[in-house]
Protein backbone atom coordinates (compact mmCIF):
# COMPACT_ATOMS: atom_id res chain seq x y z
CA UNK A 1 0.00 0.00 0.00
CA UNK A 2 1.47 3.11 -0.67
CA UNK A 3 2.20 6.41 1.36
CA UNK A 4 -0.73 8.22 -0.34
CA UNK A 5 -3.39 5.50 0.28
CA UNK A 6 -1.98 5.40 4.08
CA UNK A 7 -2.64 9.04 3.78
CA UNK A 8 -6.08 8.38 2.67
CA UNK A 9 -6.83 5.80 5.12
CA UNK A 10 -5.59 6.67 8.06
CA UNK A 11 -6.63 10.44 7.46
CA UNK A 12 -2.98 12.21 8.40
CA UNK A 13 0.34 11.91 7.07
CA UNK A 14 2.78 9.89 8.30
CA UNK A 15 5.06 11.29 10.61
CA UNK A 16 8.38 10.97 11.64
CA UNK A 17 7.99 11.78 15.23
CA UNK A 18 11.95 12.72 16.44
CA UNK A 19 12.68 15.19 19.30
CA UNK A 20 14.01 17.13 16.40
CA UNK A 21 10.97 17.16 14.94
CA UNK A 22 8.67 17.90 17.67
CA UNK A 23 10.85 21.07 18.37
CA UNK A 24 10.29 22.56 14.96
CA UNK A 25 6.42 21.60 14.90
CA UNK A 26 6.30 23.87 17.84
CA UNK A 27 8.20 26.35 16.11
CA UNK A 28 6.14 26.23 13.48
CA UNK A 29 3.29 26.91 15.65
CA UNK A 30 4.57 29.27 17.31
CA UNK A 31 5.36 31.31 13.67
CA UNK A 32 1.53 30.71 13.25
CA UNK A 33 0.03 32.97 16.16
CA UNK A 34 2.82 35.27 15.04
CA UNK A 35 1.55 35.44 11.64
CA UNK A 36 5.36 35.19 10.33
CA UNK A 37 5.46 32.02 8.54
CA UNK A 38 8.05 32.38 5.68
CA UNK A 39 6.28 32.59 2.59
CA UNK A 40 4.01 30.24 0.65
CA UNK A 41 4.96 26.02 1.75
CA UNK A 42 8.60 27.66 2.07
CA UNK A 43 9.36 25.12 4.80
CA UNK A 44 9.64 21.40 4.40
CA UNK A 45 9.19 21.83 8.63
CA UNK A 46 5.93 23.29 7.24
CA UNK A 47 4.92 20.06 4.53
CA UNK A 48 5.99 17.43 6.33
CA UNK A 49 5.28 17.76 10.02
CA UNK A 50 2.09 19.61 10.97
CA UNK A 51 -0.83 16.96 11.52
CA UNK A 52 -4.22 17.60 9.51
CA UNK A 53 -6.06 17.98 12.59
CA UNK A 54 -3.50 20.67 13.38
CA UNK A 55 -3.95 22.55 9.92
CA UNK A 56 -6.24 25.79 11.27
CA UNK A 57 -8.35 27.81 8.34
CA UNK A 58 -5.34 30.70 9.34
CA UNK A 59 -2.53 28.18 9.31
CA UNK A 60 -3.59 27.01 5.64
CA UNK A 61 -4.37 30.25 4.37
CA UNK A 62 -1.10 31.58 5.30
CA UNK A 63 1.40 28.71 4.18
CA UNK A 64 -0.83 27.73 1.17
CA UNK A 65 0.05 29.91 -2.48
CA UNK A 66 -2.87 31.83 -3.31
CA UNK A 67 -4.97 29.79 -6.04
CA UNK A 68 -6.22 31.61 -9.20
CA UNK A 69 -9.41 29.82 -10.86
CA UNK A 70 -6.92 28.92 -14.15
CA UNK A 71 -4.01 28.01 -12.53
CA UNK A 72 -5.91 25.76 -10.32
CA UNK A 73 -7.71 24.06 -13.11
CA UNK A 74 -4.32 23.93 -15.25
CA UNK A 75 -6.75 25.54 -17.93
CA UNK A 76 -3.52 26.60 -20.14
CA UNK A 77 -3.11 22.96 -20.56
CA UNK A 78 -6.28 21.10 -20.75
CA UNK A 79 -7.87 23.56 -23.49
CA UNK A 80 -4.67 23.83 -25.32
CA UNK A 81 -4.77 19.60 -25.74
CA UNK A 82 -7.07 19.80 -28.42
CA UNK A 83 -5.32 19.38 -31.84
CA UNK A 84 -7.35 17.96 -34.68
CA UNK A 85 -5.38 16.29 -37.10
CA UNK A 86 -7.30 17.35 -40.03
CA UNK A 87 -6.35 20.78 -39.02
CA UNK A 88 -2.29 19.60 -39.03
CA UNK A 89 -3.23 18.09 -42.80
CA UNK A 90 -4.41 21.33 -43.65
CA UNK A 91 -8.07 19.27 -44.77
CA UNK A 92 -9.84 21.34 -41.50
CA UNK A 93 -13.05 19.37 -40.24
CA UNK A 94 -15.30 21.31 -37.98
CA UNK A 95 -16.74 18.50 -36.35
CA UNK A 96 -13.61 16.72 -35.27
CA UNK A 97 -12.88 19.40 -32.37
CA UNK A 98 -16.45 18.12 -31.05
CA UNK A 99 -14.90 14.48 -31.25
CA UNK A 100 -12.20 14.85 -29.89
CA UNK A 101 -13.75 17.27 -26.35
CA UNK A 102 -16.18 14.55 -26.11
CA UNK A 103 -13.67 11.67 -26.38
CA UNK A 104 -11.56 13.74 -23.63
CA UNK A 105 -14.39 14.28 -21.38
CA UNK A 106 -14.95 10.35 -21.73
CA UNK A 107 -11.69 9.54 -20.29
CA UNK A 108 -11.90 12.33 -17.22
CA UNK A 109 -14.83 10.84 -16.15
CA UNK A 110 -12.90 6.92 -16.66
CA UNK A 111 -10.11 8.66 -14.07
CA UNK A 112 -12.73 9.70 -12.13
CA UNK A 113 -14.63 6.04 -11.74
CA UNK A 114 -10.88 4.61 -11.44
CA UNK A 115 -10.40 6.91 -8.34
CA UNK A 116 -13.57 6.47 -6.80
CA UNK A 117 -13.61 2.13 -7.90
CA UNK A 118 -9.70 2.05 -6.41
CA UNK A 119 -10.62 3.38 -3.00
CA UNK A 120 -13.89 1.16 -2.54
CA UNK A 121 -10.97 -1.80 -3.40
CA UNK A 122 -8.83 -0.51 -0.77
CA UNK A 123 -11.93 -0.54 2.04
CA UNK A 124 -13.14 -3.49 1.41
CA UNK A 125 -9.45 -5.47 1.65
CA UNK A 126 -9.34 -4.32 4.92
CA UNK A 127 -12.81 -4.98 6.32
CA UNK A 128 -12.34 -8.10 8.33
CA UNK A 129 -16.17 -7.82 10.21
CA UNK A 130 -18.94 -7.71 8.07
CA UNK A 131 -21.23 -4.75 9.30
CA UNK A 132 -17.81 -2.66 9.43
CA UNK A 133 -18.45 1.22 9.14
CA UNK A 134 -16.69 2.30 6.45
CA UNK A 135 -19.50 0.45 4.17
CA UNK A 136 -21.39 3.33 4.31
CA UNK A 137 -18.25 5.31 2.41
CA UNK A 138 -18.30 1.98 -0.04
CA UNK A 139 -22.10 2.98 -0.60
CA UNK A 140 -21.82 6.41 -0.93
CA UNK A 141 -18.76 6.01 -3.55
CA UNK A 142 -20.64 3.71 -5.62
CA UNK A 143 -23.71 6.04 -6.09
CA UNK A 144 -21.06 8.41 -7.15
CA UNK A 145 -20.11 6.27 -9.91
CA UNK A 146 -23.50 5.73 -10.84
CA UNK A 147 -24.19 9.34 -11.01
CA UNK A 148 -20.46 9.70 -13.42
CA UNK A 149 -22.05 6.89 -15.72
CA UNK A 150 -25.40 8.89 -16.00
CA UNK A 151 -23.84 11.70 -17.20
CA UNK A 152 -21.51 9.33 -19.74
CA UNK A 153 -24.58 8.04 -21.32
CA UNK A 154 -26.22 11.19 -22.20
CA UNK A 155 -22.98 12.70 -23.27
CA UNK A 156 -23.20 10.40 -26.24
CA UNK A 157 -26.48 12.25 -27.19
CA UNK A 158 -23.93 15.16 -27.66
CA UNK A 159 -21.61 12.91 -30.24
CA UNK A 160 -24.49 12.24 -31.93
CA UNK A 161 -25.36 15.33 -33.33
CA UNK A 162 -22.53 14.75 -35.49
CA UNK A 163 -23.90 13.18 -38.78
CA UNK A 164 -22.19 10.45 -40.42
CA UNK A 165 -21.72 12.03 -43.26
CA UNK A 166 -19.42 14.76 -41.06
CA UNK A 167 -17.72 11.69 -39.84
CA UNK A 168 -16.45 10.78 -42.92
CA UNK A 169 -14.86 13.86 -43.16
CA UNK A 170 -12.33 12.65 -40.59
CA UNK A 171 -12.47 9.23 -39.77
CA UNK A 172 -9.78 8.26 -42.51
CA UNK A 173 -7.08 10.56 -40.77
CA UNK A 174 -8.10 8.51 -37.46
CA UNK A 175 -6.11 5.18 -38.10
CA UNK A 176 -5.43 3.50 -36.83
CA UNK A 177 -6.40 5.05 -33.16
CA UNK A 178 -9.56 3.24 -32.20
CA UNK A 179 -11.89 3.31 -28.68
CA UNK A 180 -10.07 0.03 -28.27
CA UNK A 181 -7.13 1.36 -27.22
CA UNK A 182 -8.62 3.39 -24.02
CA UNK A 183 -6.26 1.52 -21.60
CA UNK A 184 -8.38 3.58 -18.56
CA UNK A 185 -12.12 1.83 -19.91
CA UNK A 186 -10.12 -1.41 -19.73
CA UNK A 187 -8.93 -0.90 -16.44
CA UNK A 188 -12.25 -0.35 -15.05
CA UNK A 189 -13.44 -3.56 -16.78
CA UNK A 190 -10.68 -5.23 -15.38
CA UNK A 191 -11.09 -3.82 -12.20
CA UNK A 192 -15.00 -4.57 -11.51
CA UNK A 193 -14.05 -8.21 -12.65
CA UNK A 194 -13.72 -8.86 -16.30
CA UNK A 195 -11.33 -11.57 -16.59
CA UNK A 196 -9.27 -12.82 -20.14
CA UNK A 197 -11.69 -15.63 -20.79
CA UNK A 198 -15.02 -13.51 -20.64
CA UNK A 199 -13.40 -12.09 -23.59
CA UNK A 200 -13.40 -13.89 -27.52
CA UNK A 201 -9.57 -12.80 -28.30
CA UNK A 202 -6.53 -10.60 -26.43
CA UNK A 203 -5.74 -8.90 -29.58
CA UNK A 204 -7.29 -5.85 -27.86
CA UNK A 205 -4.20 -6.03 -25.37
CA UNK A 206 -1.82 -5.73 -28.22
CA UNK A 207 -2.83 -3.18 -29.36
CA UNK A 208 -1.49 -0.63 -26.54
CA UNK A 209 1.49 0.81 -25.38
CA UNK A 210 3.70 -1.23 -23.21
CA UNK A 211 3.41 1.40 -20.54
CA UNK A 212 -0.68 0.74 -20.78
CA UNK A 213 -0.02 -3.04 -21.38
CA UNK A 214 1.80 -3.01 -18.09
CA UNK A 215 -1.04 -1.41 -16.08
CA UNK A 216 -3.83 -3.91 -17.32
CA UNK A 217 -1.59 -6.65 -16.44
CA UNK A 218 -1.48 -5.28 -13.14
CA UNK A 219 -5.02 -5.20 -12.59
CA UNK A 220 -5.17 -8.56 -13.26
CA UNK A 221 -2.66 -9.86 -10.79
CA UNK A 222 -5.03 -8.05 -8.39
CA UNK A 223 -7.93 -8.33 -6.46
CA UNK A 224 -11.06 -7.15 -8.27
CA UNK A 225 -14.37 -5.39 -6.66
CA UNK A 226 -15.79 -8.95 -7.61
CA UNK A 227 -13.32 -10.86 -5.46
CA UNK A 228 -13.40 -8.52 -2.83
CA UNK A 229 -17.69 -8.18 -2.49
CA UNK A 230 -17.33 -12.30 -2.65
CA UNK A 231 -14.84 -12.15 0.34
CA UNK A 232 -17.40 -9.59 1.86
CA UNK A 233 -20.53 -11.63 1.85
CA UNK A 234 -18.31 -14.70 2.89
CA UNK A 235 -17.98 -12.52 6.39
CA UNK A 236 -21.77 -12.52 7.33
CA UNK A 237 -22.34 -14.41 10.41
CA UNK A 238 -25.85 -15.15 10.68
CA UNK A 239 -26.81 -18.10 8.39
CA UNK A 240 -26.16 -20.19 11.06
CA UNK A 241 -26.92 -18.72 14.30
CA UNK A 242 -27.49 -21.19 17.71
CA UNK A 243 -29.89 -23.69 16.71
CA UNK A 244 -31.15 -21.49 13.33
CA UNK A 245 -29.57 -22.51 9.83
CA UNK A 246 -31.35 -20.42 7.14
CA UNK A 247 -30.34 -22.47 4.14
CA UNK A 248 -32.67 -25.81 5.97
CA UNK A 249 -35.44 -23.09 6.81
CA UNK A 250 -35.30 -21.64 3.29
CA UNK A 251 -35.16 -25.15 2.25
CA UNK A 252 -38.57 -25.60 4.09
CA UNK A 253 -40.21 -22.64 3.07
CA UNK A 254 -39.22 -22.59 -1.05
CA UNK A 255 -40.61 -26.85 -0.86
CA UNK A 256 -43.90 -25.58 0.90
CA UNK A 257 -44.31 -23.19 -1.63
CA UNK A 258 -43.46 -25.58 -4.91
CA UNK A 259 -45.67 -28.27 -3.63
CA UNK A 260 -48.59 -25.28 -3.39
CA UNK A 261 -47.87 -24.96 -7.25
CA UNK A 262 -47.88 -28.45 -7.79
CA UNK A 263 -51.05 -28.44 -6.71
CA UNK A 264 -52.69 -26.23 -8.26
CA UNK A 265 -51.14 -27.46 -11.31
CA UNK A 266 -52.28 -30.71 -10.84
CA UNK A 267 -56.09 -29.10 -10.26
CA UNK A 268 -55.91 -27.08 -13.32
CA UNK A 269 -53.88 -28.12 -16.27
CA UNK A 270 -54.02 -30.40 -18.78
CA UNK A 271 -52.39 -32.29 -21.68
CA UNK A 272 -49.62 -30.22 -23.51
CA UNK A 273 -50.22 -27.06 -21.01
CA UNK A 274 -50.05 -29.38 -17.94
CA UNK A 275 -46.41 -30.73 -19.28
CA UNK A 276 -45.35 -27.28 -20.01
CA UNK A 277 -46.09 -25.94 -16.55
CA UNK A 278 -44.12 -28.93 -14.20
CA UNK A 279 -41.16 -28.52 -16.81
CA UNK A 280 -41.36 -24.92 -15.54
CA UNK A 281 -41.95 -25.93 -11.82
CA UNK A 282 -39.10 -28.65 -12.01
CA UNK A 283 -37.06 -25.68 -13.06
CA UNK A 284 -37.45 -23.08 -10.76
CA UNK A 285 -37.00 -26.20 -7.80
CA UNK A 286 -33.49 -26.39 -9.17
CA UNK A 287 -32.75 -22.72 -9.21
CA UNK A 288 -33.62 -22.97 -5.41
CA UNK A 289 -31.87 -26.18 -4.51
CA UNK A 290 -28.86 -24.04 -5.88
CA UNK A 291 -29.01 -21.89 -2.81
CA UNK A 292 -29.24 -24.36 -0.10
CA UNK A 293 -27.59 -27.58 -1.66
CA UNK A 294 -23.71 -27.20 -2.35
CA UNK A 295 -23.08 -30.21 -4.63
CA UNK A 296 -26.52 -28.21 -7.06
CA UNK A 297 -24.08 -24.60 -6.80
CA UNK A 298 -20.70 -26.27 -7.41
CA UNK A 299 -22.02 -27.74 -10.72
CA UNK A 300 -23.42 -24.76 -11.80
CA UNK A 301 -19.68 -23.40 -11.41
CA UNK A 302 -17.82 -25.88 -13.25
CA UNK A 303 -20.84 -25.83 -15.81
CA UNK A 304 -19.95 -21.75 -16.46
CA UNK A 305 -23.49 -21.17 -15.22
CA UNK A 306 -22.19 -19.12 -11.89
CA UNK A 307 -19.14 -17.65 -10.62
CA UNK A 308 -20.02 -16.36 -6.83
CA UNK A 309 -19.91 -19.26 -4.67
CA UNK A 310 -22.16 -21.06 -2.54
CA UNK A 311 -21.64 -19.01 0.67
CA UNK A 312 -21.89 -16.08 -0.69
CA UNK A 313 -24.87 -16.68 -2.38
CA UNK A 314 -26.56 -17.78 0.25
CA UNK A 315 -25.43 -14.78 2.42
CA UNK A 316 -26.62 -12.43 -0.68
CA UNK A 317 -29.96 -14.46 -0.40
CA UNK A 318 -30.43 -14.10 2.80
CA UNK A 319 -29.72 -10.06 2.75
CA UNK A 320 -31.93 -9.29 0.32
CA UNK A 321 -34.65 -11.47 2.00
CA UNK A 322 -34.18 -9.82 4.99
CA UNK A 323 -33.23 -6.18 4.16
CA UNK A 324 -35.73 -4.53 6.20
CA UNK A 325 -33.54 -6.12 9.40
CA UNK A 326 -31.60 -2.38 10.57
CA UNK A 327 -28.21 -4.21 9.88
CA UNK A 328 -28.37 -6.19 6.43
CA UNK A 329 -30.20 -2.73 5.17
CA UNK A 330 -26.94 -0.99 4.05
CA UNK A 331 -25.34 -4.19 2.81
CA UNK A 332 -28.72 -4.58 0.63
CA UNK A 333 -28.47 -1.50 -0.50
CA UNK A 334 -24.50 -2.33 -1.62
CA UNK A 335 -25.39 -5.00 -3.46
CA UNK A 336 -28.05 -3.50 -5.71
CA UNK A 337 -25.56 -0.49 -6.28
CA UNK A 338 -22.86 -2.67 -7.49
CA UNK A 339 -25.83 -4.32 -10.14
CA UNK A 340 -26.36 -1.19 -10.96
CA UNK A 341 -22.86 0.02 -11.84
CA UNK A 342 -22.66 -2.71 -14.33
CA UNK A 343 -26.17 -2.12 -15.69
CA UNK A 344 -25.21 1.33 -16.40
CA UNK A 345 -21.97 0.56 -17.82
CA UNK A 346 -23.65 -2.12 -20.07
CA UNK A 347 -26.13 0.61 -20.89
CA UNK A 348 -23.39 2.88 -22.19
CA UNK A 349 -21.73 0.40 -24.25
CA UNK A 350 -25.12 -0.04 -25.73
CA UNK A 351 -25.53 3.25 -26.30
CA UNK A 352 -22.41 3.53 -28.00
CA UNK A 353 -22.91 0.28 -29.63
CA UNK A 354 -25.81 1.83 -31.17
CA UNK A 355 -24.12 5.13 -31.85
CA UNK A 356 -21.41 3.46 -33.69
CA UNK A 357 -23.87 1.76 -35.94
CA UNK A 358 -25.29 4.71 -36.61
CA UNK A 359 -22.01 7.11 -37.71
CA UNK A 360 -20.37 4.08 -39.42
CA UNK A 361 -22.99 1.24 -40.12
CA UNK A 362 -20.98 -2.19 -40.84
CA UNK A 363 -17.57 -0.80 -41.21
CA UNK A 364 -14.34 -2.61 -39.73
CA UNK A 365 -13.59 -0.01 -37.17
CA UNK A 366 -10.49 2.46 -37.42
CA UNK A 367 -8.69 0.09 -34.67
CA UNK A 368 -9.25 -3.41 -36.57
CA UNK A 369 -12.49 -4.18 -34.42
CA UNK A 370 -15.68 -5.71 -35.89
CA UNK A 371 -17.16 -2.24 -35.45
CA UNK A 372 -20.55 -2.25 -33.89
CA UNK A 373 -20.97 -5.91 -34.10
CA UNK A 374 -18.26 -6.33 -31.72
CA UNK A 375 -19.41 -3.39 -29.69
CA UNK A 376 -23.31 -4.57 -29.24
CA UNK A 377 -21.72 -8.29 -28.23
CA UNK A 378 -19.88 -7.06 -25.06
CA UNK A 379 -23.06 -5.90 -23.58
CA UNK A 380 -24.00 -9.66 -22.90
CA UNK A 381 -20.79 -11.45 -22.70
CA UNK A 382 -19.43 -8.88 -20.40
CA UNK A 383 -21.49 -9.80 -16.76
CA UNK A 384 -19.70 -9.50 -13.70
CA UNK A 385 -22.19 -9.39 -10.69
CA UNK A 386 -25.09 -11.64 -12.90
CA UNK A 387 -25.39 -14.04 -9.85
CA UNK A 388 -26.18 -11.46 -7.65
CA UNK A 389 -29.06 -9.62 -10.60
CA UNK A 390 -30.03 -13.36 -10.13
CA UNK A 391 -30.80 -13.64 -6.58
CA UNK A 392 -34.45 -11.91 -7.89
CA UNK A 393 -35.14 -15.41 -8.77
CA UNK A 394 -34.60 -16.86 -5.69
CA UNK A 395 -36.65 -14.43 -3.62
CA UNK A 396 -39.86 -15.52 -2.02
CA UNK A 397 -43.30 -13.58 -1.09
CA UNK A 398 -42.39 -12.14 2.31
CA UNK A 399 -46.10 -13.35 3.21
CA UNK A 400 -44.17 -16.97 2.97
CA UNK A 401 -41.19 -15.81 4.90
CA UNK A 402 -40.11 -17.75 7.39
CA UNK A 403 -39.83 -15.61 10.96
CA UNK A 404 -36.08 -15.15 12.07
CA UNK A 405 -35.75 -16.52 15.77
CA UNK A 406 -36.17 -13.50 18.37
CA UNK A 407 -32.22 -13.78 19.32
CA UNK A 408 -30.66 -13.55 16.03
CA UNK A 409 -33.50 -10.36 15.24
CA UNK A 410 -32.15 -9.13 18.03
CA UNK A 411 -28.86 -9.09 16.71
CA UNK A 412 -29.31 -7.56 13.45
CA UNK A 413 -30.88 -4.36 15.49
CA UNK A 414 -29.52 -1.50 16.55
CA UNK A 415 -30.97 -0.48 19.62
CA UNK A 416 -29.70 1.27 23.23
CA UNK A 417 -30.67 -0.17 26.38
CA UNK A 418 -32.04 2.83 28.92
CA UNK A 419 -32.59 3.26 32.54
CA UNK A 420 -36.08 4.85 32.98
CA UNK A 421 -34.92 7.97 34.29
CA UNK A 422 -32.22 8.25 31.47
CA UNK A 423 -34.99 9.32 28.77
CA UNK A 424 -34.24 12.37 29.15
CA UNK A 425 -31.28 12.13 27.42
CA UNK A 426 -33.81 12.41 24.11
CA UNK A 427 -35.27 15.84 25.53
CA UNK A 428 -35.88 17.73 22.46
CA UNK A 429 -33.76 21.43 21.70
CA UNK A 430 -32.28 21.02 24.91
CA UNK A 431 -34.82 22.22 26.85
CA UNK A 432 -34.70 19.89 29.60
CA UNK A 433 -38.16 18.46 28.56
CA UNK A 434 -38.78 15.13 29.46
CA UNK A 435 -39.84 13.33 26.13
CA UNK A 436 -42.75 11.68 28.31
CA UNK A 437 -44.36 15.51 27.93
CA UNK A 438 -44.66 14.93 23.90
CA UNK A 439 -46.57 11.96 24.49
Amino acid sequence: MSEHNNYLVNGHAKLSCSKKATDNLAAVESNEERNIVNGPFSSDITRNYVARFQRTQQYIRQTCEPQYYSDYLQLDKLLSCQLPVTERAEDKAHDETLFIIVHQVFELWFKQILFELDSIIEILSCIEIFCDKRLALVLHRLERIKQIEDVMIQQIEIIQTITPQEFLDFRDYLFPASGFQSYQFRLFEEKLGIRNEMRPNEGWLNSLREEHRKLIQQAQQAPCLFDLVERWLQLLPFREFRGYNFSQSYKEATDNMLQVDWSIIEQHYEGEDKEKALRELERTKKAFQSAYDRATHEHLIQTGQRRLGFRATGAALLIMLYEDEPMLHTPALILRAVVDVEDKLNLWRYRHAQMVRRMIGGKVGTGGSMGHAYLRSTVDRYRVFGDLANVSTLLIPRRLLPELPSELREQLTYYHRMEKLDRTFFDRGGSGESLDDYL
